[in-house]
């Protein structure tokens, strides 16, 4: 039985259109990249969640998601030893690039957080690790070529199993 839990990540974008993504590791789902982001708290909104956990996980403290939704996806993986199916809200928001604060170090492994980096479009495109969202390099050339969706992507289900390079 795998616990519901309600999450918000932000894909945070350079002046040139690069996306800044951490490399997790998990025990279920393996070594994979992702958009800064975590669990909702308790009486948090999606969007009050995706600031605070840019906040917590880059020290980035001038990011502020404008309230784009780019898309929902919803997944399952083992989170501390816990099966959950993870539903998510990605948000836009747009900042300079670098790189997050030293200080992080600790609790970025404590969640499983191997490094982080800045992804070119085109590298974005060739990478051959999974990314969370599927589908990511695909709706950020979207939102370069035409702007901010008007309404979020449904990306739908995606088992443990289903992520895929």
């Amino acid at each position: 039985m795998r616990i519901p839990r309600q999450a918000a990540r932000v894909a945070v974008l350079d002046p040139e259109g690069a996306v800044f993504m951490f490399r997790y590791d998990n025990e279920e789902v393996g070594v994979h990249w992702a958009l800064p982001g975590g669990g909702l708290d308790p009486g948090e909104t999606p969007l009050q969640a995706a600031v605070r956990e840019v906040r917590e996980e880059t020290g980035w403290t001038d990011i502020e998601p404008d309230g784009t939704t780019l898309c929902f996806w919803e997944h399952d993986f083992t989170r501390v030893g816990v099966p959950v199916r993870q539903y998510e809200h990605i948000f836009l928001a747009y900042g300079p690039r670098r790189e997050p604060a030293d200080e992080l170090g600790a609790s970025q492994a404590a969640e499983g957080i191997l490094g982080g980096r800045w992804w070119s479009p085109q590298d974005l495109s060739d990478l051959a690790e999974p990314l969370w969202p599927p589908r990511l390099p695909e709706l950020l050339a979207a939102v370069r070529r035409d702007g901010p969706p008007a309404t979020p992507v449904d990306l739908g289900f995606t088992p443990s199993g289903g992520l895929a390079p």
